[in-house]
């Protein structure tokens, strides 16, 4: 480890360590990227996404309340209608004249569970997906939920109910405009669901968590519920608390990702609701301002991206919506979201990170015609998410 290694993680260790965390000292720290030694990146994150206090008195009680009620979530939200279990504190409800699988009042606890089907269905196909190239999400995990895998229960798991379900994939897409081509060629998807074969009775993989985490999201949330993308949001924030160097953490990793993308979402979801797009909080406007910033930088390249009609939704559209989760491979992903993060301002920076990696290939695209350009710009080719930041920063700078 080098000394300068040493010199950052120290200076992460006093700030962390105050009785109240200096915000201002830890965004500034964190910017420059997070080391994993010790779990300070899942410490930080967990702080810069407003699920810590900043007051380290009060961590141990919130991590509890707020456990607890995640295991509430899993006892309430993931069960069949008509299966329950007493000592767990969910009275039986039978099938009845008045509530019954075909009956078609909305409000029938048999109508919602069917349409819960729906999501879980998107949601399922989804997440199978999620990072091909890596094994992890294929992987067992350490800590398999109990209350879910334990055979003395009577819950029936999201796993039962993907395979129980008869309803065909084409009648449960309920895709996010222009995100239903959101795969890019750095990931490759299987050709079948089959290389994504559920574990043992007793063991669960990580992407079942995930889906797991997603589905309760879309109950809690019925306005937005599940839009497909929002896996890709899920995914890096799960991975870096799954595999946090501290045991302790890391075997509530489920319940503390659930809140984080909670509190996460609450300041992207605009960007998922397409009714809108072209508010001044939707995804349309921040693409524009991707151009304009680009207007003000380099003028002669926002012309050639103009004159070409390359439009910003033809690339701008998943960069900024998935957080640029799709264009880098994992771990560049989560270096980037350090400084996202960080951001005071909440995402501004993640404008200036689209704009520079657009003048980054500036001499490219201006020699470029529209197929090369389009093709350049949607198989981004600079993989040293370091130059890029660099260059952002810069961007930023010269304000």
């Amino acid at each position: 480890m080098s000394r300068l290694h040493q010199s950052r993680i120290a200076d992460f260790q006093e700030v962390l360590g105050e009785p109240t965390v200096a915000l201002s000292k830890l965004r500034e720290l964190c910017f420059s990227g997070i080391p994993f030694d010790g779990g300070l990146r899942c410490l930080c994150w967990k702080i810069l996404l407003n699920y810590l206090p900043l007051e380290k008195a009060l961590w141990s009680s919130l991590l509890k309340k707020q456990r607890d009620l995640y295991s509430q979530f899993l006892k309430e939200m993931i069960i069949q209608p008509g299966i329950a279990k007493a000592n767990l504190g969910v009275s039986r409800e039978d099938v009845t004249l008045e509530d019954h699988p075909l009956n078609p009042n909305p409000d029938s606890r048999w109508n919602t569970y069917f349409k819960d089907n729906e999501v879980l269905l998107q949601i399922d196909k989804d997440v199978r997906r999620l990072y091909p190239d890596m094994a992890f999400f294929q992987r067992p995990t350490d800590y398999p939920c109990l209350l879910i895998l334990d055979p003395q229960n009577e819950f029936e798991t999201l796993r039962r109910r993907v395979e129980q379900t008869t309803l065909k994939s084409q009648t449960v897409a309920r895709n996010r405009s222009g995100v239903t081509n959101v795969s890019s060629p750095l990931k490759s998807t299987p050709s079948s669901l089959s290389e994504y074969e559920v574990l043992p009775n007793g063991c669960e993989a990580h992407w079942e968590v995930v889906e797991r985490i997603l589905f309760i999201y879309a109950k809690l949330n019925p306005g937005i519920a599940y839009v497909q993308g929002m896996n890709e949001i899920v995914g890096p924030l799960y991975y870096t608390f799954a595999t946090d160097p501290n045991s302790e953490w890391k075997e509530h990793a489920e319940a503390d990702t659930f809140f984080c993308f909670t509190n996460l979402m609450a300041e992207i979801r605009d960007n998922f609701i397409k009714s809108l797009d072209d508010s001044q909080c939707g995804i349309t406007y921040k693409m524009e301002k991707v151009y304009s910033t680009l207007k003000e930088k380099d003028v002669e390249l926002y012309l050639k991206l103009q004159e070409q009609n390359i439009k910003p939704q033809f690339f701008a559209f998943r960069w900024l919506t998935l957080l640029l989760s799709q264009e880098f491979l994992l771990p560049d992903v989560i270096r980037i979201w350090d400084s996202l993060f960080a951001d005071d301002k909440r995402f501004d920076f993640l404008l200036l990170v689209c704009c520079a990696m657009l003048t980054l290939i500036r001499d490219q695209l201006l020699e470029g015609d529209f197929t090369l350009n389009m093709r350049l710009l949607q198989d981004y080719p600079i993989s040293d998410v370091h130059l890029i930041l660099k260059k952002a920063k810069e961007l930023q700078d010269s304000k």
